[in-house]
């Protein structure tokens, strides 16, 4: 499990991540816009919010509009992670209409997205805030976004887990199945782990009852994680977890039964539908009528 980070990306992270979203949406240009919108109009555009939940993705909307045309003028007027209202005006764009009009889609859709993602952690931490828990993600991100919704989790007070598959050790039923089949049993794959892993990395193992907890605790391992297990059988496991062995709850969690599950004694909840399945929190652009002119 990571340590806890810093709610930051690099223009470097996101950058390529941009070009081929723009490209996906724009590398035929926009026929509409330039077929009915004079070439020389201006227009001021606010992006305005539809639904409460917490701003994730600000620079990143930036960054879009200009790339599209570095002659727009964008104001954030709203920080990533601040709680935001229906009527909040997050930015304003402004400069030609069909510049506007071409980064619209692509700048909304991080911005639904990645607030959508950090509005969802958001709840589940509130929902656990009483107990010493933290809420994490899963790898079970969009392909070629993995960076943006880990940051869009740490907004919302979540903690990443593992960025990829060189990050940390973690034994899953498939590796264990497979190493069964040789006939080990799981303290003896747990074992063997701690001892060809890379030094000081920490070694994590996915049980599914008790007695599975009991054998990685006696294999070695430095986390357990607890699948789809009853907060009853996880308070039996934590009742036989040493201090320096971490417990994460995973599989099935909803905000319904996460306080349950924090009210266990677990240290960590991974919860995958908070990138797999969120839902994009309404956000709109919106061109002001009154400002639309021909550029100077």
């Amino acid at each position: 499990m990571k340590k806890p980070d810093k709610p930051q990306l690099s223009e470097e992270q996101i950058a390529g991540i941009i070009d081929r979203a723009l490209a996906e949406d724009i590398s035929h240009g926009d026929v509409t816009s330039e077929a009915i919108i004079p070439p020389d109009l201006h227009a001021k555009a606010t992006v305005l919010v539809k639904a409460a939940g917490v701003l994730a993705g600000a620079e990143v909307a930036r960054q879009v509009f200009r790339r599209v045309d570095p002659s727009l003028e964008v104001a954030m007027l709203v920080k990533d992670g601040a709680a935001i209202q229906p009527g909040d005006v997050v930015a304003t764009v402004s400069g030609r209409a069909t510049s506007i009009l071409k980064a619209e889609r692509v700048a909304l859709n991080f911005l639904q997205r990645l607030s959508g993602i950090a509005s969802e952690t958001a709840r589940y931490v509130s929902e656990t805030k009483e107990y010493n828990v933290r809420i994490t993600e899963t790898r079970k991100t969009t392909p070629g976004l993995r960076a943006l919704e880990k940051y869009a989790v740490r907004l919302g007070g979540g903690q990443n887990h593992r960025f990829n598959l060189g990050d940390g050790v973690l034994i899953k039923d498939n590796h264990l199945a497979a190493l069964r089949a040789l006939g080990m049993s799981l303290a003896e794959i747990v074992a063997r782990a701690r001892q060809s892993a890379p030094e000081g990395m920490k070694v994590e193992v996915e049980v599914n009852t008790v007695a599975e907890a009991k054998a990685a605790i006696e294999g070695g391992a430095d986390i357990i994680m607890l699948d789809n297990m009853s907060p009853d059988e996880m308070r039996r496991v934590m009742a036989l977890t040493p201090p320096h062995v971490k417990t994460e709850a995973s599989g099935g969690i909803t905000l319904a039964n996460v306080g349950a599950v924090a009210a266990a004694g677990v240290d960590f909840i991974s919860v995958g539908a908070l990138t797999h399945s969120v839902k994009a929190l309404d956000i709109s652009l919106e061109l002001e009528p009154q400002t639309l002119r021909p550029l100077a």
